[in-house]
């Protein structure tokens, strides 16, 4: 033990020595701390000593994805220019030899140790961050927008409204949230289109993240019989908005009657197998199954959760207001971090490249975390923003492991920034300041150019 303590102490003073030379790689002392040191060499692939290995390639990817200006050129510029003030043999500004290593990654390196800084901070989170001693996950899905290649349009097709030449490929991710630290805990992707492309599909391949005691908060289209009986046989709960058809039909004046609009019903199981079971898993399914329904502030919801006194009915629509944050997370994946347009050109690539902001994310919501911990607030309360705007101007003034006597203020100057309680909160889905006056694209880009060519450009919209 004491061998394999000293080598770990030892690697890891050897890769601060390095990271000591370039602030871009500050994500390396998160990434080669004692949480995360052995489950990332557990994950390195086997590779020889090249200009960008694969731990260098994966920090310097997060910097990437956590930059304004997210272009492979401004990385290697960065890591070039840096190397010439540090007085180091000078590298080329190329960018082929790290888009190589960035295509040498393995995708399961990156979105295995995404899935492990998640589970870390669940494991650690205090059991005040739980609702009444359960922890509780957030499911929903969302679409990220790909470079409009060949290759990517055959991955991920476009919408089948858009006219060819005139969409961008579109992939669609469901991830489970922890609710009280905020992590990804797993996700998986998809295309928008064909067999296997909706939501409860990709939920089932992660579904295994889910643990026993387990509380699951969604909208309505994970409201199903067959998720709902997956649950329970798995030792969990679930709590859903109704959905449409089924909310139409609800007559509170059946079953066994728990209080005003709150009742326990037996729910029949679907006459047909869907496409996606097989013979044996439908005949395993239970043929009933006792849920309660409940209308409340406006909404119907569906739960697991049967008894009234454990849970009574306010409990029960406090835990799914809750369920607004994964809309709030997803927004930083997208908008704050800036996943909702992804730039690699190939399938491949950008699979990496949203486990890669997945994982940034991640660790954003770790250093979230333990600033949480050190001012006694819960993560939520924290500013996600602040964080990464924080952690931006840390790193450009030099590496964690060159300041750790300033860590502990540096996570309390985190934790200064708190969110507003803006339960409720409504916005019109509406933008205020007008585009550009050019006219939108109609027809493919080639044929466009070419007409151009012959007319000219039209003339500007007043």
């Amino acid at each position: 033990m004491n061998v394999n303590r000293q080598a770990n102490n030892a690697h890891q003073q050897a890769i601060s020595r390095r990271i000591g030379q370039c602030s871009v790689f500050s994500f390396f002392n998160l990434l080669t701390g004692p949480d995360l040191l052995q489950r990332v060499e557990a994950l390195l692939p086997g590779h020889r000593e090249r200009r960008f290995p694969p731990t260098e390639t994966s920090a310097l990817f997060l910097a990437q994805v956590l930059s304004a200006d997210r272009s492979c050129r401004m990385i290697v510029d960065t890591v070039a220019t840096q190397r010439l003030l540090d007085r180091l043999p000078l590298c080329s500004t190329r960018t082929g030899a790290y888009c190589r290593a960035r295509a040498r990654l393995p995708t399961p390196m990156l979105s295995e140790l995404s899935g492990y800084v998640g589970q870390l901070m669940t494991q650690r989170a205090p059991v005040a961050w739980r609702w009444r001693g359960r922890p509780v996950r957030l499911v929903d899905g969302t679409t990220v927008s790909l470079p409009d290649t060949r290759a990517n349009q055959a991955a991920y097709p476009q919408s089948g409204s858009q006219r060819p030449g005139l969409g961008f490929p579109q992939c669609r991710m469901v991830g489970l949230i922890g609710l009280g630290s905020g992590g990804v805990l797993n996700a998986a992707t998809g295309a928008c289109r064909g067999k296997g492309s909706d939501e409860q599909t990709l939920l089932r391949s992660i579904f295994a993240t889910l643990q026993s005691n387990d509380v699951l908060l969604g909208d309505a289209f994970y409201a199903t019989y067959f998720l709902l009986c997956a649950l329970r046989a798995h030792g969990c709960d679930g709590l859903f908005a109704q959905q449409g058809a089924r909310s139409r039909s609800t007559d509170f004046r059946c079953g066994q009657r728990l209080g005003g609009r709150d009742h326990v019903i037996e729910l029949q199981k679907p006459k047909k197998k869907p496409d996606w079971m097989t013979d044996v898993q439908y005949g395993q399914a239970p043929d009933t199954l006792r849920v309660r329904e409940l209308r409340i502030g406006g909404k119907l919801l569906v739960t697991t959760l049967l008894c009234p006194k454990q849970t009574s009915k306010a409990d029960l629509k406090l835990l799914y207001q809750q369920r607004w944050n994964i809309e709030l997370d997803l927004r930083n994946i997208k908008s704050t971090l800036g996943m909702e347009r992804l730039s690699c050109k190939t399938p491949e690539m950008a699979v990496k490249e949203i486990w890669a902001y997945l994982l940034a994310y991640n660790l954003i919501r770790m250093l979230m975390t333990h600033a949480a911990l050190l001012v006694n607030r819960a993560p939520r309360t924290l500013s996600f923003k602040h964080t990464v705007q924080m952690w931006n101007a840390w790193r450009n003034y030099g590496s964690v492991a060159d300041n750790d006597d300033k860590v502990d203020d540096f996570l309390r100057m985190i934790g200064q920034q708190r969110v507003g309680n803006r339960s409720g909160r409504i916005e019109p889905r509406v933008i205020k300041r007008r585009p550009k006056t050019y006219p939108l694209l109609t027809q493919a880009r080639p044929l466009a150019r070419a007409n151009v060519l012959r007319h000219g450009h039209p003339k500007k919209l007043k």
